[in-house]
């Protein structure tokens, strides 16, 4: 997971919820036999129970680790009222920018309070025997020192890796595919290509890469939020001569 992709979190998440919330409501209606009649109503089956309880969980997964109450009876109402086709207080547009802002705000609040957390956490680790600090802000402890040569930034390497958030949260693990992986220097994040070039072939070493070497105030996918530290032990097997 250390490759360098754009990733527009916080925008990909609220897409995300819309599709989520227009998926429930496109199979809702399609899985009553049709919908309704001409005459309005209803020409079949209603999903069952689970199914139902399964589109209330879909709907609410982006939302789960946000600050946020909701009123359920109200937020039951517009999904009723609009999938029924009855008189409902927005327009689609007007609920989607509704839920967008609000939704904006609810990630900006969470996203500082990663910042704050991360911030802390590197400055209490770099305290820590073993750990050093470049003067990009990358930490990196010695685990074991290898004795061949050194990478350059144009160099393609072959490593063992695995990587964690500070919290243990494991996003990455070439161990547990049971193959290492090979890619060049110039094509991971930034923590990586710097931190790589100071192993030798042979050496295992964990680095503690901020943010601003990683992914950013974007995060990546669903699992690496804004403004994380990420936490990679990486073991250089070799140089690949190309």
């Amino acid at each position: 997971m250390a490759w360098n992709f754009d990733c527009v979190w916080i925008e990909g998440m609220i897409k995300k919820s819309i599709c989520i919330l227009c998926l429930g409501m496109f199979v809702f209606c399609a899985c009553k036999d049709g919908g309704k009649t001409k005459d309005g109503a209803s020409s079949g089956k209603v999903l069952d129970e689970d199914t139902s309880y399964a589109f209330g969980m879909a709907i609410g997964s982006p939302f789960k680790d946000m600050d946020m109450e909701f009123d359920y009876d109200a937020l039951v109402r517009g999904f009723r009222e609009y999938i029924e086709n009855k008189q409902t207080k927005f327009t689609i547009d007007e609920a989607i920018a509704r839920v967008n802002t609000v939704y904006s705000e609810a990630m900006e609040t969470r996203s500082q309070a990663i910042k704050e957390e991360q911030t802390a956490y590197l400055a209490e680790n770099g305290k820590k025997a073993g750990v050093q600090t470049t003067a990009s802000g990358l930490q990196y402890e010695v685990i074991t020192e290898g004795s061949g040569e050194k990478p350059q930034a144009s160099d393609t390497v072959r490593v063992h890796y695995k990587g964690t958030l500070i919290d243990g949260t494991a996003f990455d693990s070439s161990y547990d595919r049971g193959e290492p992986a090979q890619f060049p220097l110039q094509g991971v994040i930034r923590g990586w290509t710097e931190g790589i070039q100071l192993m030798s072939e042979g050496s295992v070493y964990r680095f503690y890469i901020p943010s601003e070497l990683g992914y950013g105030d974007q995060g990546a996918g669903a699992v690496i939020p804004p403004y994380a530290t990420l936490i990679f032990e990486v073991e250089l097997l070799s140089i690949v001569k190309l």
